[in-house]
């Protein structure tokens, strides 16, 4: 009876540590702030007349939020969603890739889901990545300042 006892209370002890052992605590994109996030990146284009698509990833590269502005271009529905998610996989900017194969290193465009082409940037805090915002539409530079713009407003909701 003892022995069978000891062990209830050795399995009882063993599964509430594994149960706690398991879960993580962790901060995650809402759509709210995908919103809010997207909302500052469009002001700054809407503000230099670029017609973008803006689109907010999860830490999974998963899509919380896309806006496409009336008369943009199809094809940046799909690039600004591979800039996030480029952005997400890789933990850095998409100007990041750009800048290296504008400095000759070929070998980023074999990278698996690399995008070499500004306006991808990650939301992080602490390092600890949340998502990321895409955007295109109009040239490199242009999309890098409109993402830009979303993501000052990411840093200050972060705070």
């Amino acid at each position: 009876m003892r022995k069978l006892l000891w062990t209830l209370l050795l399995m009882t002890l063993m599964t509430t540590t594994w149960a706690h052992a398991q879960l993580a605590t962790k901060k995650a994109l809402t759509l709210e702030a995908a919103k809010k996030i997207a909302e500052a990146a469009s002001a700054e284009a809407v503000a230099n007349k670029w017609t973008m698509v803006i689109v907010i990833v999860d830490d999974g590269g998963n899509l919380i939020y896309l806006q496409k502005a009336d008369g943009t271009q199809i094809g940046s529905l799909d690039v600004a969603q591979e800039k996030a998610r480029s952005a997400v996989r890789f933990k850095r900017p998409t100007k990041a890739f750009e800048d290296t194969l504008v400095g000759g290193r070929q070998a980023i465009l074999k990278l698996p889901g690399a995008m070499p082409v500004e306006g991808g940037v990650p939301l992080m805090i602490d390092g600890v990545m949340l998502g990321a915002i895409g955007v295109s539409g109009a040239t490199s530079a242009q999309d890098g300042q409109v993402a830009a713009a979303g993501v000052k407003v990411f840093e200050k909701m972060a705070k």
